[in-house]
């Protein structure tokens, strides 16, 4: 008998070799794809990653700087940066205000660094860059477009130029270590009438500008001035862009952080450890006016914002920060813990007519901290202070050859 088949039996047999041809060709591409993936994940392991450098003396620490470590860290996939050492800074500019281990902490808290070498030289010598290239393994050496001439007039990366390993950033326009010494020496002098003109004329010398008001001799006038122009895209450029998860335990700190220092680094770093965000209240401007005296804060609420921003050890802030750290607040933003250490400008708010922790003490959630560091902003002034006729001649000394380069020059932000 004749076996017939069926359109029915055909149908079905073209249905199995095509699921057949489909399964095959799906695993083909499965085993192919997951090749490439395998692949891909190995060549990302085995890629070199990109290394570059970035010296810099990181006197008096600033926005500025922190900037510049941001761009140079985006030239690259780690950045090395050297703090040079006090000796050097001496040597070819003057006495520092802040000594090394205190550049060294602050150059090390920034968030796109990856390793600090201290006391490294003020020059690229042959030598160093030599041990750059082989035992740091660097890549490229960066540097702003601002002058860094040594004393006998010669570029001090004129070899990393020569070797083609030399890469430039922008300098961040609106602020300067000379700028910021300015300010403080303005600051300490008295507010007499007989003494205005002098104080007018250091104004401009070191801070390219004046107060009018100042200069009028009105009581009470500030002596801050600052070229900074904040932009949402820089505060952007400097915040994590992350909040904190659903269950994590989030710190408060909250004060002036004026004049960025070794002191605040510490005591972030201490706050940061109890919890899993750290999030820290800047008061503005009127606030530290009015606690500490006409000529606080010596940064503006943005720059100061910026610094902080800046430090791998927080994670979000409060520009502009009530004093206040009220229920409300605290709910808001979901805080488990407000902490203060024992090193401040200001450690007499228990005996305040307005405690403004009160609320946090009342709940149990305020806790002081050891500050691992006793300095406070007011000690950086003093420093100046005590040392202003050495530090008036270094700035004087950089504000004349920086004005000599930057003359006839058009300025392009860094991004």
């Amino acid at each position: 008998m004749a076996l017939e088949i069926t359109q029915s039996d055909k149908a079905k047999t073209l249905a199995t070799w095509l699921a057949v041809a489909i399964g095959v060709s799906l695993l083909g591409l499965y085993i192919k794809n997951n090749e490439f993936i395998q692949w891909h994940k190995l060549r990302k392991k085995n890629k070199k990653k990109i290394r570059v450098y970035m010296d810099g003396c990181f006197d008096m620490m600033h926005y500025g700087h922190c900037n510049a470590l941001r761009q140079a860290r985006a030239l690259g996939d780690e950045l090395i940066v050297g703090v040079v050492s006090d000796a050097e800074i001496i040597a070819n500019k003057g006495p520092p205000v802040t000594p090394l281990h205190e550049r060294t902490i602050m150059v090390n808290a920034v968030k796109w660094v990856k390793e600090v070498i201290p006391d490294a030289p003020y020059a690229i010598t042959e030598d160093f860059m030599k041990k750059l290239f082989e035992e740091y393994n660097i890549d490229y050496i960066i540097h702003g477009d601002d002058p860094c001439v040594l004393p006998d007039g010669t570029d001090a990366y004129a070899l990393a130029k020569k070797a083609g390993r030399y890469k430039q950033i922008k300098r961040t326009e609106g602020v300067s270590s000379t700028d910021i010494v300015g300010r403080m020496l303005l600051c300490t002098r008295e507010r007499s009438i007989s003494d205005s003109h002098k104080n007018s004329s250091l104004q401009r010398q070191f801070s390219s500008g004046h107060s009018k008001k100042f200069e009028d001799g009105g009581a009470g006038a500030g002596t801050r001035v600052s070229h900074f122009l904040p932009t949402s895209r820089r505060i952007v450029q400097f915040s994590n862009g992350k909040g904190p998860g659903p269950d994590a335990r989030i710190v408060y700190i909250d004060g002036a952080f004026d004049l960025f220092h070794a002191g605040h680094v510490e005591i972030l770093r201490v706050a940061r450890g109890l919890g899993d965000f750290l999030l820290v209240g800047i008061h503005n401007d009127q606030t530290v006016s009015d606690r500490r005296g006409t000529h606080r804060p010596i940064m503006n609420l943005h720059e100061r914002s910026l610094s902080v921003l800046a430090c791998r050890y927080v994670d979000e802030v409060i520009i502009g920060a009530p004093l206040e750290v009220s229920k409300d607040m605290i709910t808001t933003f979901d805080i488990s813990l407000v902490v203060h250490g024992t090193t401040a400008e200001n450690t007499d708010y228990q005996q305040e007519n307005s405690n403004p922790y009160a609320v946090p003490i009342s709940m149990g959630i305020f806790q002081v901290l050891e500050s691992p560091l006793e300095i406070t902003t007011t000690t950086i002034i003093k420093r100046i202070v005590s040392n202003h006729e050495a530090y008036q001649k270094r700035n004087e000394k950089k504000a004349e050859s920086e004005k000599r380069y930057y003359e006839g020059k058009t300025f392009v932000t860094g991004d």
